[in-house]
């Protein structure tokens, strides 16, 4: 096997994205299915249409994880539409009937699963290129120079370590501090007060981490206006700070057992698909399918 490129796809995010994009769609049944048909398409392009090889697809089986154990305000899946959230497990077997490897996070999130592939495939000499398919800001954390980038699908863009330094003014090691600081609405981290995007990467610049800063504003390095306010709020709320950085930051330590082999696409699971598109009412899906498993 020649150098191959490792595609790790936030399967929650894409099911978001199908969800509220394209029309909705019912079952036969009545249940609205809508996402979960533009999920299954939106995979296939990836193989047919972006020449994906070897790819894991990590979904959020529960919205809660062990962050939510360590803060009350972490997300949670309150408020999500039932139309929706009813289609979470569907995801999941699509996914699976396609061919595709499925990560299925509990206590874990699918972007930890994301992170902890981005390392296990990034040290593999056979592997050319992680492609880690998700614009949320977290997943920068993981960028390493050209070999393991940010892959937004909807917008085509492409992030690799330069672009990561450009677009928030640190390196992605200290994406973690940025959101703890500035905080992160999608995740629930509601940041230290007065804190906004420009200053803190201008103090990160400087520092890297939030440990390193020092609590009186006539110590720092880098001149930013309001530095005295900046200090004192992040002196009163330094413990909060920190663990705001815990919970934006990725873990690496995600029990996964594929090999990189396991993660080649092979081809669609007969067995599996076709009942199962005929239960969502859609089956002109199998006729995008241009290879079976037991036709390999």
């Amino acid at each position: 096997m020649g150098a191959v490129n490792v595609h790790l796809v936030d399967g929650t995010y894409e099911l978001f994205r199908s969800y509220y994009g394209p029309p909705g769609s019912k079952s036969p049944s009545g249940v609205e299915v809508g996402a979960v048909r533009y999920l299954a398409r939106s995979l296939l392009a990836l193989v047919e249409s972006e020449g994906a090889t070897h790819i894991a697809v990590a979904f959020d089986t529960v919205i809660e994880s062990f962050r939510n154990e360590l803060f009350d305000g972490y997300k949670t899946g309150d408020g999500i539409d039932p139309d929706l959230w009813n289609q979470f497990p569907l995801a999941e077997q699509m996914t699976a009937a396609l061919g595709f490897v499925v990560w299925s996070m509990v206590d874990f999130e699918a972007d930890d699963a994301i992170a902890t592939g981005a390392v296990l495939y990034g040290d593999d000499a056979r592997v050319k290129q992680v492609l880690l398919c998700s614009p949320d800001k977290d997943i920068m954390q993981c960028v390493r120079s050209q070999r393991i980038v940010s892959v937004d699908r909807r917008r085509k863009k492409t992030l690799d370590e330069a672009a990561v330094v450009e677009k928030f003014g640190i390196p992605p090691a200290s994406i973690p501090d940025y959101l703890a600081l500035v905080g992160d609405s999608a995740d629930g981290i509601p940041g230290i007060p007065r804190w906004g995007a420009k200053t803190t990467a201008e103090v990160l610049s400087a520092y890297a981490h939030i440990e390193n800063v020092p609590t009186l504003a006539r110590d720092w390095t880098v001149k930013v206006r309001g530095a005295a306010t900046l200090a004192d709020n992040l002196a009163q709320a330094r413990d909060e700070a920190l663990l705001y950085r815990t919970l934006a930051t990725l873990r690496t330590d995600v029990p996964l057992t594929e090999s990189l082999d396991e993660l080649e696409y092979r081809g669609a699971d007969r067995a599996a698909l076709v009942p199962l598109a005929e239960s969502l009412g859609d089956p002109r899906l199998l006729e995008r399918i241009s290879r079976w498993r037991d036709e390999a």
